[in-house]
């Protein structure tokens, strides 16, 4: 007897139908009807009474179907903790990355982690990078890439480069045409548009601190939560935008970028992790981004 044909028994006498119950278990009729016929043979008894309509299961057959039912219940109660075991046992690794970093080198490092550990079950968390702070503390990511310098004695961060900013423009903008750098100070008399809104400080924080630096204050300011909806403001002529220069493979309709002539218009990319933190996982994720930066000829640190 097999496990299988209990199932076939089981659904034949809750259908109540031959025809129904084949529906339902995805076969043809005949084999169904083979499969019940053996579990009969080797009971020695009529599990069914086939002349009923519908179809009525004999003294015999209330009684297999009674045991049949608990008997599949336990075998499926028992799948479930072994696939719970091997979910507990299998390892996690989690990520969290602010938005910006997807148009840098980052997809191609989860790439080959990913090759590297097939069996690591891998998380990928968007997230600021005070979320992430919050989120290494309490365990839930293990490493987060993100953009601010910020300062916590529970957690390490990385410099893994410093990127350069350039400026996202409307196509109908004044400057649109020039092909060189542009310094902010042709730029102070335009809108800014920054982001995140919020939690603060963020990346928006930096750029604005360019602006100060330099003694310089947009016109005006608009504050959008994420960086495609700054890009959307810039594509309705709504201001101009300060953006990584990796975004610039984000293309949109009726935005072009342009370099920035400007000491210091970097954004920092930063690695944090827990303090004391030596998992191989983490040593993999670094070893294969300095890889990747030594391939494309970036300094790892600058």
């Amino acid at each position: 007897m097999e496990s299988r044909q209990l199932r076939y028994f089981v659904t034949v006498a809750r259908e109540r139908n031959f025809t129904r119950a084949a529906e339902k278990l995805h076969i043809a009729q005949p084999p169904l009807s083979r499969q019940i016929q053996a579990l009969e043979e080797e009971f020695g008894v009529a599990l069914f009474d086939r002349a009923s309509r519908p179809l009525a299961l004999t003294d015999a057959g209330r009684l297999l179907f009674e045991q049949a039912v608990q008997v599949l219940d336990r075998m499926d109660e028992m799948k479930v903790m072994v696939k719970r075991l091997l979910e507990a046992e299998k390892p996690r690794f989690s990520i969290g990355f602010v938005a910006s970093t997807l148009y840098g080198y980052l997809p191609e490092v989860i790439r080959r982690y990913r090759a590297a550990r097939p069996g690591v079950e891998l998380t990928l968390l968007e997230m600021t990078t005070m979320e992430q702070i919050a989120a290494l503390k309490e365990g839930r990511i293990d490493v987060g890439f993100g953009r601010i310098p910020f300062d916590d004695a529970s957690i390490e961060r990385t410099l893994l480069r410093n990127e350069k900013l350039c400026v996202a423009l409307p196509l109908t903008h004044a400057l649109s045409s020039r092909t060189g750098p542009l310094r902010l100070e042709e730029l102070a008399g335009d809108a800014l548009v920054v982001y995140p809104k919020a939690p603060r400080p963020s990346y928006a924080d930096q750029v604005l601190a360019l602006f100060r630096e330099r003694g310089l204050r947009p016109a005006l300011l608009h504050e959008v939560r994420e960086l495609q909806t700054a890009l959307g403001l810039v594509a309705a002529e709504s201001g101009i935008c300060l953006v990584p220069a990796s975004v610039e493979r984000l293309r949109r309709d009726n935005v072009v970028y342009r370099p920035l002539d400007e000491a210091g218009a970097v954004s920092p990319i930063i690695m944090s992790t827990r303090k004391g933190d030596r998992s191989p996982e983490i040593g993999l994720v670094l070893r294969l981004v300095q890889e990747m930066y030594r391939k494309e000829g970036i300094t790892f640190g600058a």
